[in-house]
């Protein structure tokens, strides 16, 4: 033993060293930002009973133009997008049944698809049109006619709403168009029958690709509190920064359509400081008290690209600041795009580089530790694990070598790099401000 030591058990002086540890006890505990002291679980059922196959959000109505293809993929089965000649959205697989061709560079008129190789026709209903040109004119086959009868798309449901495009992606397919049905509906993801009354709101939009684990992604928006420490400079709340102390009681409410956990502040369990809740299989919804009341919602929908390639629609809905001409003249939707990059640039290296420890085999039950305010996260991955086990969504990327990235200037339609879209954001902030503000100048003084 030391001097020092042998003297203090010797004089028994034990505040000289409790005292110190106090203080640094009651240090590291302010240090904690955000603690969860009591959480509430309830269960109306024992599971969700919605699997990884289901209705996606693939994009927003504006994206698909008419006579235009839109392209992209679902765990990595090329897919597309096009409107028929009734202008009903239909999503079929990006495969020409006759040789099994790409209709990328192909061409869409008035509601026909026609693929780019041997120039085959298909009408919305899917059964091939111009019978005399799928191949060279000088090629005659006498059994041509009846295998025409016979060709036809593989399609998958789709559904137009809240100005979003669905579709119901499943392990099959259609083959028969008669079994196609339209009136349809989408309760879980509708918002009004989240209690939303849409037309009270206004909304804002971005898109981002990410090349890293859908999964992943999904986990990231349903962690609520990392806000605290990842986004606090970044995110407009003085409620929300690294300075903040703040404990929460967290309320979880499982059945058979969704997972929704709110927080409520430990010092006034009245007051609600957000609420968050997972529609399976990709959308998330991050609000504020009831949903008939709540001045915002943030929708969130999460499309499995392919393996390590994920795309996220992220539309903010709001009762405030509505006024168009007021947010034109502010540039109100460039600066709030601004901060959704910003955002999703701060996850990125986050979502990087958990994906490279998921390849590695690094994310195991025994090296990560889930706390208390980690239960959403947990019944989130038991829902996944058992969903992706039951339903195998990537059977074709099992199948794909590394080289093959055949599709990705395609699929990823946006930058994946979240930079290249804040700079062409920023671009569009400078040049809307000179219009609108150094243009009048410059005209006022070459009067004068």
């Amino acid at each position: 033993m030391k001097n020092n030591q042998i003297n203090f058990f010797k004089s028994g002086d034990f505040n000289s060293v409790l005292k110190p540890l106090e203080e640094d006890l009651k240090t590291f505990r302010e240090k904690r930002i955000v603690k969860i002291e009591n959480f509430e679980v309830k269960e109306t059922a024992k599971e969700l009973n919605i699997g990884i196959f289901g209705w996606y959000a693939i994009c927003p109505s504006s994206e698909l133009k008419k006579n235009k293809i839109f392209y992209f993929s679902m765990y990595d089965e090329p897919l597309l997008l096009f409107r028929d000649e009734e202008n009903f959205v239909r999503c079929v697989k990006n495969v020409c049944p006759h040789r099994g061709a790409s209709f990328y560079d192909g061409d869409l008129f008035n509601g026909e698809l026609t693929c780019p190789y041997h120039g085959a026709k298909f009408t919305s209903e899917g059964s091939c049109k111009n019978v005399d040109r799928l191949t060279c004119s000088h090629i005659v086959d006498s059994n041509y006619k009846n295998y025409a009868k016979k060709i036809h798309l593989y399609q998958y449901k789709t559904l137009e709403k809240d100005d979003y495009i669905f579709i119901n992606y499943t392990e099959t397919p259609l083959t028969n168009i008669n079994e196609y049905e339209k009136g349809f509906e989408i309760n879980n993801h509708e918002l009004s029958k989240h209690g939303f009354k849409i037309d009270e709101y206004v909304s804002e939009q971005v898109l981002v690709d990410f090349k890293c684990d859908w999964a992943r992604i999904i986990e990231n928006h349903l962690d609520i509190l990392h806000i605290f420490w990842v986004h606090g400079d970044t995110i407009p709340d003085k409620d929300v920064n690294k300075n903040v102390l703040t404990s929460f009681n967290q309320k979880i409410n499982i059945n058979k359509e969704f997972i929704e956990s709110i927080y409520s502040y430990k010092n006034d369990p009245n007051k609600e400081f957000i609420r968050i809740k997972f529609i399976p299989p990709g959308r998330i919804l991050i609000y504020k008290g009831d949903p008939s009341i709540s001045r915002y919602v943030q929708v969130l929908d999460h499309i499995p690209l392919g393996n390590n390639k994920a795309r996220v629609i992220v539309r903010h809905y709001r009762k405030f600041l509505k006024n168009k001409i007021f947010r034109d003249l502010v540039l109100f939707e460039e600066i709030q795009r601004k901060t959704f990059y910003k955002i999703f640039n701060e996850d990125y290296m986050i979502l990087k580089t958990q994906t490279y420890n998921l390849k590695l085999e690094l994310l195991k039950n025994d090296e990560i530790k889930l706390l208390g305010e980690d239960k959403i996260i947990k019944y989130y991955w038991n829902w996944y694990k058992r969903s992706e086990e039951k339903d195998n969504p990537w059977r074709y990327s099992k199948k794909i070598e590394n080289n093959m990235d055949v599709y990705d200037n395609l699929i990823f339609k946006y930058p994946p790099e979240i930079n290249k879209l804040d700079i062409l954001n920023n671009l569009k902030i400078i040049r809307k401000t000179l219009i609108r503000y150094a243009s009048p100048l410059i005209f006022f003084f070459l009067l004068i």
